[in-house]
């Protein structure tokens, strides 16, 4: 049988790294082995469903380039694809289960079904009030319609529930620490261990591959997969996701969310990269590695089991890998919507040039905006000053003409011929190396320290910088 992952995310918020680490851990491993994502929302906990929750989770999916092979806007065979839609198949499992004794009904309030907390010795939430019931006391109770929730039978004919998982290994439960839970509750809607049972088995799901947060609801489920007769999944419990406090991520304590890097400039495939690495380690320890690659050496038996913590230094590193990957045009065309146009509305006529001269700086595509100010300055009087300032020595004045009247040759105003042009500038003046680059970048950008000489006045344009040059001598 081929692999078949799925992620069931709820529509109660935006993804973030964690979550969305499960879904590129479910997309990588069934790519690596030629299978089937599938992508499920489970929507039954209508109190926290969010407006625009699922719209939200398939954005954010579609932006980092996980699609699905199955779910709720792509047809498949095992639909529909959200839990609010099965209602019908939940309801005959139950059914099934209660017919078979694997299920009954219990009628006890919150309050009587708790163990008499004055005893020494608790062991389960539920008292099994309703476990031995009289058959004839139960089907009157039921036909007098008294309000009931169903709950599994949990066997007793081992003393523990062992799974063997593909990351922590064999791990044992004690059955005496599981009482009978509830699997449909008094309104007719299921449980979410009961539902997530029967959305695998009916999905054919082969692995499940999910945060070890729920590594305590397995035990529940592997009971009811074998009450169910189907062949339990594969089980993959991946290490908690901290962020950089230490503190576990999650929606409710404000973790970033997808939503948030992109609109702060983080390239998909950066993000896809970082929480990739999350637990996981490639097999030559590549750090930098596009979608297929990833895809390509995904494979279960890299994952630790320590947590991993969120590194902001870290994650920027590899996003400006990432950039430094990118063909100039594709950069530019990242880059251009995010310019702050009140801060920076000329940005010259060769946006390229621009973008090429500070590329080398950007680990976001946001990140233009701090830099820009280099060959921008928002505070045009004061850059002004600044050169006039730079251009009062009389030898630095000597260089700086010398510069111009060689850039002024030119017939190709680029980056090669610029740099030849500066050094026979030098040479004619009788000035190389810091005498003569320092005060030429002072006169540009402001700063000894910066890009190469040719690349800002590629970037400025031949106007742009000899008229710099120009303020400078005083002409």
């Amino acid at each position: 049988m081929s692999v078949r992952t799925r992620f069931a995310p709820s529509p109660t918020g935006r993804l973030h790294l964690g979550n969305v680490r499960a879904a590129a851990f479910n997309w990588l491993f069934s790519k690596s082995s030629g299978g089937v994502f599938i992508l499920r929302i489970e929507d039954t906990d209508i109190e926290r469903n969010v407006d625009e929750g699922e719209g939200s989770i398939l954005e954010d999916l579609r932006w980092l380039g996980l699609d699905w092979d199955e779910g709720p806007d792509v047809d498949g065979p095992h639909g529909p694809y959200r839990q609010s839609g099965r209602s019908e198949l939940y309801a005959s499992k139950v059914d099934r289960l209660m017919e078979s004794g694997g299920a009954y009904p219990c009628f006890c309030t919150e309050e009587e079904g708790q163990e008499d907390p004055r005893l020494e010795e608790v062991t389960h939430q539920y008292s099994g009030a309703c476990r031995g019931l009289d058959p004839d006391e139960r089907n009157a109770r039921l036909s007098a319609e008294e309000p009931h929730v169903i709950r599994f039978l949990v066997p007793q004919n081992h003393p523990e529930v062992t799974i063997q998982d593909e990351v922590f290994g064999s791990i044992s439960f004690p059955i005496n620490d599981i009482d009978d839970f509830v699997i449909c509750r008094t309104d007719g809607r299921v449980t979410y261990n009961f539902g997530v049972v029967v959305d695998d088995i009916d999905m054919e799901i082969t692995h499940v591959i999910r945060g070890v947060g729920h590594l305590s609801n397995t035990p529940k489920q592997v009971l009811l997969f074998d009450a169910l007769g189907a062949i339990r999944p594969v089980f993959a419990h991946l290490p908690t996701v901290l962020g950089p406090d230490g503190r576990k991520l999650s929606k409710r304590e404000g973790a970033t969310s997808i939503q948030e890097m992109k609109a702060q400039g983080y390239p998909a495939d950066a993000v896809l990269n970082y929480v990739s690495l999350l637990g996981w380690s490639h097999p030559e320890e590549k750090e930098i590695l596009s979608k297929e690659e990833l895809a390509a050496s995904m494979s279960l038996d890299r994952v630790g089991r320590s947590d991993c913590q969120l590194d902001p230094d870290k994650f920027r590193w590899v996003s400006q890998q990432h950039l430094a990957q990118h063909s100039l045009q594709e950069l530019v065309g990242h880059v251009r919507p995010f310019i702050d146009r009140d801060r920076f509305p000329d940005t010259g006529d060769n946006l390229s040039a621009v973008i090429d001269t500070l590329r080398t700086r950007l680990s976001t595509y946001n990140d233009i905006n701090d830099h820009l100010g280099l060959l921008f300055p928002e505070d045009k009087v004061r850059a002004e000053l600044l050169r006039k300032e730079v251009g009062v020595d009389p030898e630095v004045n000597r260089t700086l003409i010398a510069v111009r009247e060689k850039l002024q040759t030119l017939e190709r105003w680029e980056e090669k011929e610029i740099g030849t042009a500066i050094r026979e500038a030098g040479t004619s003046a009788g000035v190389k190396g810091a005498e003569l680059f320092h005060p030429v970048r002072r006169v540009l950008i402001g700063s000894e320290k910066g890009p190469d000489l040719g690349k800002i006045l590629v970037g400025l344009g031949m106007g742009e910088g000899i008229t710099r040059i120009d303020q400078a001598i005083g002409e």
